[in-house]
């Protein structure tokens, strides 16, 4: 069968020649930015009179903006996962963006956007190291390298544009994975606009006109489907060299002010969109339960031959294990809504069963101490306090991590993938045969935890019976007979 030479995507193709307003400024057309905030702003438009186009800025000169500017600013974007039990598998030609300009070859055009009647917000994705100040940015005259120095000339210049209009501040949205992200790159735009010695007004513009509002966003987008390419080319009628997949969830929590709600019609669109005055419990919703959900059943999960996240959670034991965990010993310590919890949870368990998605455990296990300290050691002791008694899952999966990090179970090598320091101790720790001596040395090591968790009451005999348990059955076993001590 011959195959059909297939035309570029492009807007004249699918009958597209409406231009939008430039509402937005986007720093960043990585995978995530395509899958996330340009999929929303897609959906606003569509579904409601947002009416937003989106200037893409490239904030790196290795970037590759010119790959969306020879495809009429479209791509295609594949949702696949799983919402509720039932699988989702769409696709959508996202059409947001209007232009995309590369300023460390097109700067004027870059500072022109300043000057947009009705641009009124910034989002930018530009990793976690992408907020941080470099002091050699010592001039205001571009182009800049640094992300915030380019965030705060264009602000200069729309303040000297608009002469210091109030009505003409920005909103700020930046989704780099930081805590309080907005207030961080507000923080570096004012060092630039000391060390540059701009007007005071400006500063003043800054403080009182522009809305910077931290953000926590969560979704992945593993981006072009390079493994099994032809399998999505077959599904569309064009060319598309920049398709990117993404999974079906979608959470952005945006910190409120300046009544962003009437400025961005969120809840006209189906999606998991929250402009809260706080943050923080949405963060620590996802950290115990989404990430926290990762590490706890991770020692367990390879002690019975798992690969993957999928595997695990498919296993009728590991999956109980990790429901009952999180229902019962995690959620009660977070102090949110019940029904609110419910739900996020049984979004997380859809996602750790998304079939098109592979996550391995052993990347899982990368710093595998640290991840514990953060993610479930404050469940276990917010439930220890709150209740009077152990709570019995966690203090077993802490049994299980101790018990990884003697390299091995039986014939099986176990992934240890952490500071040599600590796979260093752990070493020692277990030079003992008694499990009660190697609980109290793992325990009671500061430097793994913060604290001495000898000191919770009941927990260095827990640990020490699920090791021994755990060391003469499988781990299913071992865990229902350590149960079955306590009962």
């Amino acid at each position: 069968m011959e195959n059909k030479i297939k035309q570029k995507l492009n807007r004249e193709l699918i009958s597209l020649q409406k231009k939008l307003p430039v509402k937005i400024l986007q720093f960043g057309s990585g995978n995530f930015m395509r899958g996330f905030t340009d999929y929303v702003i897609d959906r606003l438009n569509t579904e409601t009179d947002f009416n937003a186009g989106i200037v893409n800025i490239q904030p790196t000169q290795g970037g590759s903006v010119h790959k969306l500017e020879e495809q009429d600013n479209l791509y295609t974007l594949f949702t696949k996962g799983i919402k509720k039990g039932k699988i989702i598998d769409e696709k959508q030609v996202v059409s947001a963006i209007q232009k995309s300009i590369n300023p460390y070859i097109h700067y004027d055009e870059f500072l022109a956007i300043a000057k947009e009647e009705e641009l009124e917000f910034i989002f930018s994705n530009t990793t976690e190291t992408g907020i941080t100040y470099d002091e050699s940015e010592n001039n205001k005259v571009g182009p800049h390298k640094n992300f915030p120095a380019k965030v705060t000339v264009l602000l200069y210049e729309r303040f000297k544009h608009f002469n210091g209009a109030p009505e003409k501040g920005l909103r700020i949205i930046p989704c780099e994975l930081i805590e309080d992200n907005a207030f961080v790159l507000k923080k570096i735009v004012l060092q630039y606009a000391v060390l540059w010695n701009l007007e005071e007004d400006f500063i003043n513009w800054i403080e009182e006109s522009n809305y910077f509002h931290n953000t926590l966003v969560d979704r992945i987008v593993p981006g072009y489907p390079k493994d099994d390419a032809p399998t999505y080319e077959d599904q569309l009628e064009y060319e598309d060299q920049i398709m990117v997949v993404s999974e079906a969830f979608l959470l952005w929590v945006i910190q409120d002010a300046g009544n962003l709600k009437e400025r961005i019609p969120f809840g006209k669109i189906n999606e998991q969109i929250l402009v809260v005055d706080d943050i923080e419990p949405y963060r620590l919703r996802k950290v115990r339960i989404l990430n926290g959900g990762h590490t706890l059943m991770l020692a367990p999960a390879i002690f019975s031959g798992k690969e993957t996240v999928k595997e695990a959670v498919d296993d009728e034991f590991l999956g109980r294990f990790l429901s009952e965990t999180i229902f019962n010993e995690v959620n009660p310590t977070l102090g949110l809504d019940e029904n609110e919890l419910k739900e996020f949870s049984e979004e997380v368990f859809d996602r750790f069963r998304n079939p098109f998605i592979k996550h391995y455990l052993a990347s899982i296990a990368l710093y595998f101490v640290s991840k514990f300290k953060v993610r479930i050691l404050p469940s276990l002791l917010g439930y220890a306090e709150i209740n009077n008694k152990l709570p019995l899952n966690l203090a077993f999966s802490l049994a299980s991590l101790i018990r990884f990090y003697q390299g091995s179970l039986g014939e099986k090598s176990v992934p240890l993938n952490d500071e040599d320091i600590i796979i260093t101790k752990f070493k020692e720790i277990w030079k003992n045969e008694d499990y009660e001596k190697v609980a109290e040395l793992a325990l009671g090591e500061i430097s793994f935890w913060g604290m001495d968790l000898t000191q919770v009451h009941g927990l260095k005999s827990a640990v020490s019976k699920a090791l021994w348990e755990i060391d003469h059955h499988d781990i299913e076993t071992a865990y229902y007979n350590f149960r079955q001590f306590y009962s």
